[in-house]
């Protein structure tokens, strides 16, 4: 196959034209915008235009994208649903020599989409894998919403189903950072709900559209955020939520259910005896009562 370095290309940028430089081969992890398309940078719009070949998870976003900067690179889908069969294909590219760009819907590829697998062959077979930083909802998110930014745990998508929601967002309710989750305008309000029941009063943030024309930040405490948002049409558009780190203060106010709900998941894989003594260090309960309730649900007594 042959390369595309011995064809310049080009970009076209605020009504400039401007020649891409020659790119080495490998895999080049493009970040693009997650909505103002001003985001790009000029490396990445480089690497784009001098490219063999642009693998987008959906062409018919990343066409829009390209074509406003006048980027003619081939494009070819890579998602989840082609993967397994793409990605023979793509690393018998990468052992011609070409060099290839990967890029998602927006922001920056393998937060939350299928490209961990591909980066995980090219770097399994030794070739170069080059980040080609750029836009994040994650980062986005985190510095607008007046959180602590100093440490954060990502999660990406809860568990649609209730009950697995609420089982996940238990274990990561002791974690000492913001935790930050991207979630869908339908289960907003149904995850808003679980959270406040699990944290309380945790300072927290909703991000929606961002960089777009419609960009909203509102912050507030969980329980107000969830009472807002269940009173509310559902939103439309992209969603980050953030939840701030747990205080001493939130430790000693635990709820039955929340309790409960923290026991239900330990008890699922300790004993009664190691499940009450995580449960009690996380909530800061008397490791007595939290052994006494946990007794009661093992043996399946309800409050």
């Amino acid at each position: 196959m042959a390369s595309r370095e011995q064809n310049p290309s080009s970009y076209t940028a605020f009504g400039l034209k401007a020649e891409a430089e020659p790119l080495a081969p490998g895999l080049h992890v493009v970040a693009t915008p997650i909505g103002n398309l001003k985001d790009i940078s000029f490396r990445a719009l480089s690497t784009l235009a001098a490219a063999d070949l642009v693998l987008a998870e959906d062409t018919r976003v990343s066409r829009h994208l390209l074509a406003h900067y006048g980027i003619s690179t081939p494009l070819q889908a890579y998602h989840e649903h082609n993967a397994a069969e793409m990605r023979p294909k793509i690393m018998e590219r990468l052992r011609a020599g070409q060099a290839l760009a990967l890029i998602s819907d927006a922001g920056t590829p393998l937060v939350s989409d299928p490209g961990f697998k591909l980066v995980e062959s090219a770097v399994a077979e030794g070739f170069s894998v080059v980040p080609i930083p750029g836009p994040s909802a994650v980062l986005a998110a985190l510095v607008a919403a007046g959180l602590p930014t100093d440490r954060f745990f990502f999660e990406g998508f809860l568990p649609p189903k209730a009950t697995a929601r609420r089982e996940r967002l238990a274990l990561l309710g002791s974690i000492p950072a913001t935790l930050v989750f991207f979630e869908s305008p339908r289960r907003l309000s149904d995850m808003l709900a679980d959270a406040a029941s699990l944290f309380g009063d945790r300072p927290a943030a909703v991000a929606r559209e961002l960089t777009k024309l419609f960009e909203t930040v509102r912050r507030g405490p969980l329980t107000v955020l969830a009472a807002d948002y269940a009173a509310a049409p559902t939103p439309k558009g992209e969603i980050v939520v953030l939840i701030g780190p747990p205080t001493e203060e939130a430790h000693s106010i635990i709820g039955e259910t929340d309790l409960d709900d923290r026991l239900r998941v330990q008890l699922a894989r300790l004993s009664i005896k190691d499940a009450a003594a995580i449960v009690a260090e996380d909530t800061g309960l008397p490791r007595r009562q939290v052994y006494a309730r946990a007794v009661a649900l093992a043996r399946g007594d309800e409050p």
